[in-house]
C-alpha cells in the first residue's frame, strides 16, 4: 500500500493512515473471496492496487477536481461487482452516500461483508439495474452514476440514467472505443434526456477517456425497458 499511496499523490490525493489500512483490508478481503465469487480475473494484490484501486482514485479525483464528486453526493455505483469504484470512493472521500447495486447475490454478499469490515457507510442492493430503477425511492435521485466496464454506452446509459436527478451526472471510464461508443449512443441521449461529453482520463496502462452524460430532463418512464432488453436491443 506504500506503492498506491505515493501514485495516489499524483492525483492529489493524499491517503491517511486510516485509508490506507482501509485499503489493505479491503484487497486482502478481494483476494480472499475471489476463489468463489469470481470479484476478479486477477486478484493479486500488486493488479488489485495498481489497476482497480489507482484507476478508482484517479476517476474520484477527477471528478472531485470537476466539483461532480461533492462531499455530500449521493453516489450510486450500478454493476458495483467487487466495489469498484464506489468502495474506494467512500474510503478516499467519507461523507457521500453511496450506494452499491449489483445483480449477482454472491458478490452483494462480500460487497455487504466488505462495507461491514471497513467501517463505511453505504447500501447494498442486489437486483437488475433494470428493475430497480423503477422503484420511485432510486429513480431519478442520484448526484452522481458510475460504472465500470459494465456495457456499451447506448446499453449503460439506458440501465444509468433513470437513476441520475435531473442536473445529475453518469461518468463512465471507455477504452479506445470510445469515440465510436459515443456514436452509437446519440439515439439513447436523445430518448433519455441527457447530452454528453469526454474528456482524456489518464491511467496507468492504455489511455482511456472519460465520458460524462449531463441528465437535462426526466427520462420517460418506459425506460429502462424489462431486464435483458436494453443489451439485446439497445436504443
Amino acid at each position: 500500500m506504500e506503492s498506491l499511496s505515493q501514485h495516489a499523490q499524483a492525483y492529489g490525493v493524499r491517503l491517511t493512515p486510516r485509508q490506507t489500512e482501509q485499503l489493505a483490508q479491503y484487497a486482502t478481503m478481494i483476494a480472499e473471496w475471489s476463489p468463489r465469487v469470481n470479484l476478479v480475473g486477477d486478484a493479486s494484490l500488486e493488479v488489485i492496487e495498481r489497476r482497480h484501486f489507482l484507476e478508482s482514485i484517479a476517476l474520484g479525483a477527477a471528478l472531485r477536481e470537476r466539483e461532480v464528486l461533492r462531499p455530500d453526493s449521493r453516489v450510486l455505483d450500478v454493476g458495483a461487482g467487487a466495489g469498484f469504484p464506489g468502495i474506494v470512493f467512500a474510503i478516499c472521500w467519507p461523507g457521500i452516500a453511496l450506494t452499491l447495486l449489483e445483480a449477482t447475490a454472491k458478490k452483494t454478499a462480500f460487497l455487504a461483508a466488505a462495507v461491514a469490515a471497513l467501517g463505511i457507510e453505504a447500501t447494498v442492493l442486489t437486483g437488475r439495474a433494470e428493475d430497480l430503477a423503477h422503484d420511485p425511492s432510486l429513480r431519478e435521485s442520484f448526484d452522481l452514476v458510475v460504472a465500470r466496464a459494465v456495457a456499451p454506452l447506448p446499453t449503460l446509459l439506458e440501465l444509468t440514467l433513470p437513476y441520475a436527478r435531473v442536473g445529475g451526472r453518469v461518468v463512465t471510464p471507455k477504452g479506445s472505443r470510445a469515440s465510436d461508443e459515443l456514436a452509437a449512443a446519440t439515439n439513447a441521449l436523445s430518448v433519455l434526456g441527457a447530452r454528453v461529453l469526454s474528456v482524456p482520463f489518464a491511467v496507468p496502462g492504455p489511455a482511456q477517456t472519460l465520458v460524462v452524460a449531463l441528465k437535462q430532463r426526466p427520462t420517460p418512464a418506459l425506460y429502462p425497458r424489462r431486464a435483458g432488453a436494453p443489451k439485446r436491443s439497445p436504443l
